[in-house]
């Protein structure tokens, strides 16, 4: 490719972690570690929920929900860069990146809004108790996944098609492990000012906005919580709500944290990338699943219907 103002770029080289082929094993053995207990957690917790008649109800249906996004939110990135590790090779075509952009943008949102659907599920169920059944219908469960896919896929289509309007320069090195869409924009030449607005208004929305529904949601419960009588049930109570708003605070804490970021290229910003984008996916199955009594012995018994069929 000929250097010039504008050209076609037709590929781009992500930077990664380290330039230093000692490290590459390292690095491939810690993410390929990482993304093998995400896929196979999540996996058995769809196929627990699936299994037993008794977790067919509205709060497994949304954590089903949300293993499956976390299952193709963390596909989006880290086998690109696996394979770019094997193959001692940094490129990724520019159709490969947009794909990147709009399937990692339409999962991440589905998480984000998923995360916000539990934690009103679980506010309706500990706050109004008595309505839960009537509020938390089937109906207005697959509504809201619904409106989610919906208006998730929408926003990451906008973003991608857009992305197909910029033109680029010499340089087509992006300092990251992923098509980082903020990343890609700065190495634009054509007028990236409707991108800009586009990403952090609508990001800004999608993350705030949200976030702002579960804090409520979850103020509320500890307000509930507080007035339980026993002091064995406040415990249990806080500590599930300890353990989901931990994983809430991490994923939006280092996502926004990243978007909002001057330099979300930094080391810094990298490592913030992996919270949200890598650990928070591994981590949702053991906090919203495996500390859940309901789900243990379903899966104790999954497991030991594997294991007499052998």
């Amino acid at each position: 490719m000929e250097p010039g103002n504008q050209t076609s770029v037709l590929e781009f080289l992500l930077q990664g972690f380290s330039q230093d082929s000692e490290q590459q094993p390292i690095v491939f053995g810690l993410f390929l570690s990482v993304f093998v207990v995400t896929v196979l957690g999540n996996l058995l917790i769809i196929l627990t929920i699936s299994s037993d008649l008794h977790l067919h109800t509205p709060m497994y249906y949304f954590l089903s929900n949300l293993s499956w996004a976390d299952i193709c939110f963390t596909s989006t990135t880290v086998p690109k860069m696996l394979v770019n590790i094997q193959t001692q090779s940094k490129s990724i075509t520019y159709a490969g990146c947009i794909t990147q952009v709009y399937f990692f943008l339409a999962f991440g949102g589905m998480d984000t809004f998923l995360l916000t659907v539990m934690a009103y599920d679980s506010f309706v169920a500990i706050c109004h108790s008595l309505h839960y059944t009537v509020t938390i219908n089937p109906r207005l469960c697959g509504l809201l996944v619904l409106v989610s896919w919906f208006i998730s896929l929408s926003y990451s289509l906008i973003q991608s098609l857009l992305m197909l309007r910029l033109s680029f320069c010499t340089n087509w090195v992006i300092p990251h492990f992923y098509c980082e869409l903020a990343q890609v924009l700065t190495l634009a030449c054509s007028d990236t000012l409707i991108h800009y607005v586009l990403l952090y208004t609508l990001t800004g929305f999608l993350g705030i906005v949200p976030f702002s529904g579960i804090l409520f949601s979850y103020t509320r419960i500890v307000s509930s919580i507080l007035r339980i009588p026993s002091a064995h049930g406040k415990y249990k109570a806080f500590s599930t709500c300890a353990s989901h708003l931990s994983v809430v605070s991490l994923f939006y804490g280092t996502g926004l944290g990243v978007y909002l970021s001057s330099d979300s290229s930094s080391w810094r910003g990298m490592i913030a990338s992996v919270m949200y984008t890598v650990v928070t996916p591994m981590l949702n199955p053991f906090i919203y699943s495996l500390r859940n009594r309901d789900i243990k012995r379903a899966l104790q018994k999954v497991l030991e219907r594997m294991l007499c069929a052998q």
